[in-house]
């Protein structure tokens, strides 16, 4: 079995900028129930966003990932899956969860990439700072370029 969890320094780094304006909200109006409001939602965004984890479990015969403590948790079986290739997600396919021309993208921070095509077309790129352990682990699906090349 395969588990490794990405930190998403990125988000954080973004919490952090936005907290300072927390520090000096409550520095400049006390303790306004709006300023206070608004920390509790950055603190919120960064535990349910604090990375992302991705899990092969090859006796399950799954491939699972999700951010945080199990936020937007997506499970897929290997029978399911076409082809898995490694990819480099670009700025526009940015961070968090989203929707993109390359089909659904969750990453956390980085440009690494792992992408999974499914029997019916659909595609998910998962970032990963391991992607070649994420690769190895998924090896029945992987395909070589030597593959597409014929060769």
């Amino acid at each position: 079995m395969y588990q490794k969890t990405q930190l998403a320094w990125a988000i954080w780094g973004i919490l952090a900028w936005l907290s300072t304006f927390v520090v000096i909200g409550l520095v400049l109006l006390g303790a306004n129930v709006g300023v206070i409001a608004f920390g509790a939602i950055l603190l919120a965004v960064a535990v349910a966003f604090y990375g992302l984890t991705i899990k092969v479990d090859t006796e399950q015969q799954q491939l699972s990932w999700w951010f945080g403590p199990k936020i937007a948790k997506k499970t897929i079986h290997f029978d399911d899956i076409d082809e898995v290739r490694a990819v480099t997600n670009s700025f526009r396919h940015g961070i968090g969860i989203r929707i993109s021309h390359d089909g659904w993208v969750y990453s956390a921070s980085g440009f690494k990439a792992v992408e999974v095509s499914m029997s019916d077309g659909t595609k998910y790129r998962l970032g990963t700072s391991d992607q070649a352990g994420l690769l190895e682990a998924m090896k029945a699906k992987v395909k070589h370029d030597n593959e597409e090349k014929g060769a």
